[in-house]
């Protein structure tokens, strides 16, 4: 079934027990390097759909993301409403191109509009993860320079739902946002789309929750298939504007193309949004509140969907630590914010400490060491297959053989399915430990969440939806 977007969501909104307001975003320019960092308006925007969250959970309780913002009422403080959420910045400023030079980055926040003028807050997580303000603005609704976005731009094609469970204010609300796709594919991004969404939605907690999302898919047309991927000299100009390469990680995979992002993402309802890659090659991203991304002719699709799904709707960290990353370790062991990660062993203070089992090691045993020589002989082979350019099924014969050995070794003894402390997370191989021996935030094998993740995306499925 497909229809126009807008028409679409005013029925919708219509029949819902009262008005949503109209949807309001703030465009601005984060700059800076390893040392500062510095905010500066861009625009005020009012999309042109109602505002899609939830009515009864304005305000964010979660603790998540490396930045928060809050709206507060201009004239008495009041907290109207607030999110946690990272950025591409906030990942850039950790890399080593940070310690070199300057970057801007666009950067946008959304809320429902008020009638009143408000103070926009942004803070920023200290070096004790404690949030700190670091830049604020005054939006008045009035202001005859809030930009009014008009009907949809023509190429932004119909708006497809894909799984529908009622009105987006009571729902979460997923849009699947094509990249790389002609006119002419629009029915292989339906089918993408769907395989995709079947995917997530067989997937717990999700699975158990399915009446609490709906799903939406939006392609805009490209003028040639595909997406850019620099080291292959691959270059092109999508829509959405996602890359490979991201921080010259050959399978990292963003869109530094704020703007258009979000002007295309406006003609659907969405809270978090996938973009789905019209290409083959393996790789994906998730960055908390922004978006996910995802190759959707992988054949590692369905796990890199899901795992970077996990970053961008609930922040949950990476918990491997053996492959390449663009981000520097870090110099000190400061408790992570992310929910499947810590630095703590004290049973005491243990995020998930009523999960674990009365008498369980901490740190809990698992096979590192041996892990760790079968992961580095696989990257080894994953460089040189990349190095020379070799086709795409090697590097898939590769990591079906390295997804073989590590469900066997991570999946059998006596700590195998237990929730304890497993040292190495995080990215770095001491220091930081995961919940579970194994997890799709660990590896790519054929397992689960584990218990400590499905909590965490349970609660930010709460926060929108009931």
């Amino acid at each position: 079934m497909k229809t126009h977007a807008l028409a679409l969501l005013l029925t919708l909104h219509a029949t819902a027990a009262f008005a949503a307001p109209p949807t309001m975003r703030v465009d601005y320019y984060h700059t800076g390097n390893v040392k500062e960092e510095r905010f500066s308006l861009d625009r005020v925007v009012l999309e042109p759909l109602p505002w899609p969250g939830n009515p009864s959970r304005p305000i964010d309780d979660t603790n998540r993301g490396k930045y928060f913002f809050e709206v507060t009422d201009a004239a008495s403080g009041k907290a109207l409403f607030s999110r946690g959420f990272s950025s591409i910045y906030g990942e850039w400023e950790t890399t080593g191109d940070a310690q070199k030079q300057d970057r801007t980055f666009s950067e946008s926040l959304r809320f429902p509009a008020p009638d009143i003028p408000v103070r926009v807050v942004v803070k920023k997580r200290d070096a004790k993860n404690v949030f700190r303000n670091i830049w604020s603005v005054t939006v008045d609704p009035a202001d005859k320079f809030v930009e009014k976005m008009g009907k949809a731009p023509r190429g932004i094609g119909p708006l497809y739902r894909i799984h529908s469970s009622g009105d987006p204010e009571k729902k979460l609300d997923v849009l699947i946002l094509g990249d790389g796709y002609t006119i002419a594919e629009r029915g292989k991004f339906q089918r993408d789309a769907k395989k995709l969404s079947d995917t997530l939605l067989a997937t717990e907690p999700f699975k158990s929750r399915r009446a609490d999302i709906n799903v939406w898919g939006l392609s805009p047309a490209a003028e040639e298939s595909g997406v850019s991927r620099p080291s292959q000299g691959i270059y092109r100009r999508s829509p959405v504007g996602v890359t490979y390469d991201a921080f010259d990680t050959e399978r990292y995979a963003l869109t530094f193309e704020n703007r258009a992002f979000r002007d295309i993402a406006a003609n659907a309802p969405y809270d978090v949004v996938e973009i789905l890659m019209n290409s083959r090659p393996y790789g994906g991203g998730g960055i908390f509140g922004l978006y996910s991304t995802v190759a959707a002719d992988s054949v590692w699709a369905p796990y890199v969907f899901v795992h970077e799904f996990g970053h961008h709707i609930a922040g949950l960290a990476d918990e491997y630590y053996t492959s390449d990353v663009a981000y520097l370790p870090a110099t000190d062991r400061v408790e992570p914010w992310e929910p499947n990660a810590t630095a703590l062993l004290d049973p005491n203070a243990l995020k998930w400490k009523d999960l674990v089992a009365a008498g369980t090691a901490l740190p809990t045993p698992w096979p590192k060491e041996e892990f760790e020589r079968h992961t580095k002989d696989a990257q080894d082979q994953r460089k040189t297959i990349r190095a020379n350019n070799r086709p795409e099924a090697e590097m898939d014969a590769l990591m079906l053989d390295q997804e073989k050995f590590d469900t066997s070794l991570l999946n059998e003894g006596p700590h195998a399915h237990a929730v304890g402390a497993f040292e190495g997370a995080n990215y770095e191989t001491r220091g930081y430990y995961r919940p579970q021996a194994d997890c799709i935030m660990f590896t790519r094998d054929n397992v689960p969440f584990c218990l400590v993740c499905r909590r965490a995306i349970e609660q930010i499925l709460d926060l929108y939806t009931k």
